[in-house]
């Protein structure tokens, strides 16, 4: 790849040489065959740069291609997997817009594999209320070719909606281009089974849903993120109180960076700030149970622990309380705001206020009432850098958030796990013992597919040392025939 850099973008080429993940999606696209693997990175980096990916924004892209509204991000599956929605019936043929559409498409998929580190996508083909005119075979093929040779790894299935009669002469094309892996992501579907799929709360009503979410623009609709009940505010409730105490008894231990430092400790730079907390990370103590944080997501203004999924249990395990850790890493003050896509469901403590410089905050997200968590839950945890000289109290905090500029704003987003049964006693004890999370279905997958890379060097380390071997005892019997000759032809000469 390294001399071929000129076909691709500079950008890409240092991603590839620094995130093992990306390349790992790759080989596991490619069912760990080299060769089609790097024939895949070279055909979708030349498409990257051919389409500029990483300069992709809204502002080069036509204010109308988002207001129409055929192509956007919103909800999630019964998987968790989130929903990459294609209205059919917005979309009409014309070359003239075809590279701009193409382009858009392109931006969301970058947008949210840059936003969510590469988690798949569920693609829903809305074809309610469509015709022939609507049938874009190329703009298809793009949208297919994005999936199966440019973003690998990325796709769980195809979920199409109520496609016309008039088009299943159209889809026995597209299969011939998904290959043989892909069609068995392709789900037809109407209203009497699109729930098996997706649950109704993501649905619209045309689909059999209750979902009453209108795509508008701006800002880009994605989550819809809310405030969360309980505010920031003074804890009244002795409950309250008594959980705050009893979730810091299981998630803290003496000397973790939690701790709040000293006067001389706050005035650290950056760089000490990040060492140190690097460090802590190496030297943490093993946790007491699955709600502390065993990852810690490092960005520009805050370090958050943990880095992707809060762990909640199921009604029958009664785990609801969670604990996020903020490391504020600058030299400023920094105001964050917690939110979520389920304001009902949650209580987050403290949910907007700000953290000192060197300093950690605990944030405690607890459910509210008989609610259970959600695989489709999300919460969204915004920071922004505040002057030195700049109060943090709650007048200021209102009127910071209102000025500050978007671009200076840091987003962070984590996803909810849900733990579906108690676990036998032994297990809970043997899998904190080792410390070790939860997996999701990527991580085992990974797993898997390292050990059978692993598997696979075994054996042919083993068929070497029994070629090896064979080899060996050729050459042992080749020897002995050679010297039982050389007697015998002795023993002729005496004779």
């Amino acid at each position: 790849l390294l001399d071929k850099s000129d076909k691709y973008d500079s950008r890409d080429v240092e991603r590839l040489q620094q995130d093992d993940q990306w390349v790992e999606s790759y080989l596991i696209w490619r069912h760990d065959v080299v060769d089609d693997t790097l024939k895949m990175i070279d055909e979708s980096f030349q498409w990257r740069k051919e389409y500029t990916v990483n300069d992709l924004t809204e502002s080069v892209l036509p204010k109308w291609l988002f207001e129409i509204g055929a192509v956007f991000l919103h909800g999630y599956d019964k998987e968790g997997y989130k929903l990459f929605w294609f209205r059919v019936k917005h979309h009409v043929r014309d070359p003239k817009q075809q590279l701009e559409k193409k382009k858009l498409v392109a931006f969301w998929l970058e947008h949210y594999a840059k936003r969510d580190h590469g988690k798949p996508l569920t693609v829903v083909f809305d074809m309610s209320e469509t015709g022939i005119s609507h049938i874009d075979l190329d703009f298809v093929r793009f949208i297919v070719n994005c999936f199966t040779d440019y973003y690998p790894n990325f796709l769980t299935k195809i979920v199409i909606f109520e496609m016309p009669w008039i088009m299943n002469a159209a889809f026995k094309i597209v299969k011939g281009w998904l290959g043989p892996d892909a069609i068995s992501m392709l789900k037809f579907t109407n209203k009497s089974d699109v729930q098996e799929y997706i649950s109704g709360e993501y649905l619209p009503p045309h689909m059999g849903g209750t979902d009453s979410f209108k795509y508008s623009y701006p800002p880009l609709v994605d989550d819809d993120f809310q405030t969360p009940l309980c505010e920031n505010g003074p804890i009244t409730s002795e409950d309250e109180h008594e959980s705050k105490e009893e979730i810091e008894a299981d998630t803290k231990e003496p000397g973790e960076l939690n701790e709040e430092p000293n006067p001389s400790q706050k005035k650290m730079n950056s760089v000490e700030q990040i060492s140190k907390s690097e460090e802590t990370d190496k030297t943490e103590t093993k946790p007491k149970n699955a709600k502390k944080a065993l990852t810690t997501f490092k960005g520009p203004l805050l370090h958050i622990s943990p880095a992707e999924e809060l762990h909640f249990g199921s009604k029958e395990t009664g785990e609801k309380k969670c604990l996020i850790v903020l490391t504020n890493v600058t030299k400023n003050i920094v105001a964050f705001k917690v939110r979520t896509t389920a304001p009902e469901k949650y209580r987050v403590k403290p949910s907007n206020s700000s953290c000192e410089p060197g300093t950690s905050l605990d944030i405690i997200v607890s459910l509210h009432g008989g609610f259970a968590a959600s695989l489709q839950d999300r919460f969204l945890i915004m920071a922004a850098e505040m002057d030195q000289a700049s109060a943090a109290g709650v007048p200021e905090l209102t009127q910071f958030w209102k000025e500050v500029p978007r671009t200076k704003v840091m987003e962070h987003r984590l996803r909810c796990h849900v733990v579906e049964s108690s676990k036998p006693s032994s297990l809970t004890l043997k899998e904190s013992t080792f410390n070790t999370p939860a997996k999701t279905n990527e991580d085992l997958h990974v797993q898997l597919t390292h050990l059978l890379q692993i598997n696979k060097r075994l054996q042919e380390q083993v068929g070497r040392c029994l070629w090896f071997q064979q080899l060996s005892l050729v050459l042992s019997l080749l020897s002995v025939t050679v010297v039982a000759f050389c007697f015998y032809l002795a023993y002729v000469q005496r004779s």
